[in-house]
């Protein structure tokens, strides 16, 4: 079967071919890959920034933004069957008892970093026709959400950014509305649909214009959009007034410093880009720290999600598509076969959201 490998000492990029996978443990799943996700993190593996492949391979399988095709299941799998949908989950816990949130399926909070990724870190990807993976890692979504469910791991990355804001916003008593994403990429307006579903007044601020199509997309769903050009984010944060979420979409670390001056008192600033590459930056720390203590905000991480994020965002999507009909599936701006990965994960980014299509 093809799949598409990164060969980090070789720096290439090229598709390989694997023996198709087999079910070797009563609680597996042989999947049919249907889509993956292109993303940033994609881009930057074939940039061989990052990423590292299994243990003996010479290559890593890329892709974990995925949605598959249930073709055959273990004589233990009860919840699952041919032909259900599903989404797999990207992280795998670390080996070490001492890890107390690995052993209690929170490896998104793994405290060793010895964790694994599917297509990021110690584990192949799921850029190949078939993969085989362990029904605890998987999610199933209604066939109505097939158009749109390649989107459920990156919006997990709202997902459990709101519920950690909604514990730090229950233990402060705070109870303003307002909140600021930065960034109209694709994390950025999944984690503004998530916030307005949430019921927050909610705004982006990007660098692109008012007239792109991220921006007519985000006022489907009653979010407003402020470029750059015309407003900087300390201006879009003293116009709202007391801005109660900031989330930081962009990963870029001179934009942060921007946000925390633009974030109200007992405000929340997330984070979930991750800077690429070596950059240096120089800070006025002191008036930083000031601004952290005096307001009393909170500053938070998120990447990659647990289990009750990924059931989060399914149930999410669906009421993306209930709420705002077709805001979701106008994310997805392309749709590509596996031999145009070139151009996506190489040439200049394009449209909103890209798709390698398997099936």
């Amino acid at each position: 079967m093809k799949a598409l490998g990164v060969f980090p000492r070789e720096r290439a990029v090229r598709v390989v071919e694997h023996d198709p996978p087999r079910i070797g443990s009563a609680t597996d799943v042989r999947l049919g890959v249907l889509e993956v996700g292109v993303c940033g993190t994609d881009r930057e593996i074939c940039r061989f920034e990052f990423g590292a492949p299994p243990a003996g391979s010479e290559h890593l399988v890329l892709g974990h933004e995925c949605l598959a095709e249930v073709l055959e299941v273990g004589p233990a799998v009860t919840q699952l069957a041919p032909g259900d949908l599903v989404v797999p989950a990207v992280r795998r816990p670390c080996p070490h008892d001492r890890c107390a949130p690995c052993r209690a399926g929170r490896q998104d909070l793994c405290i060793t970093g010895e964790f694994t990724e599917h297509g990021i870190k110690d584990l192949h990807g799921f850029l190949a026709e078939e993969v085989v993976e362990d029904v605890h890692y998987l999610h199933r979504v209604a066939p109505a959400l097939r158009d749109v469910a390649v989107l459920v791991e990156p919006l997990t990355i709202a997902e459990k950014a709101l519920a950690q804001v909604r514990e730090v916003r229950e233990r402060t008593g705070r109870g303003g509305r307002t909140a600021v994403v930065v960034g109209a990429g694709p994390v950025g307006i999944l984690g503004a649909l998530v916030l307005a579903l949430a019921g927050f007044d909610t705004h982006v601020w990007s660098l692109e214009p008012e007239s792109c199509p991220q921006a007519a997309l985000l006022a489907t769903a009653g979010v407003r959009y402020a470029s750059a050009a015309g407003e900087t984010l300390a201006d879009v944060g003293a116009r709202l007034g007391n801005v109660d979420v900031l989330y930081e979409a962009t990963g870029a670390p001179q934009v942060i410093f921007q946000a925390l001056a633009a974030l109200g008192h007992n405000g929340v600033l997330v984070l979930t880009g991750l800077p690429g590459g070596k950059r240096s930056l120089e800070i006025d720390a002191a008036t930083m720290m000031r601004t952290l203590v005096l307001r009393n905000q909170i500053v938070l991480g998120t990447i990659n999600a647990a289990g009750d994020a990924f059931e989060a965002g399914i149930r999410d999507l669906a009421a993306f598509e209930s709420r705002w009909p077709g805001v979701t599936r106008a994310l997805v701006t392309g749709r590509f076969p596996l031999d145009a990965h070139g151009d996506l994960l190489v040439g200049p980014a394009r449209g909103i959201k890209n798709v390698i299509a398997m099936r």
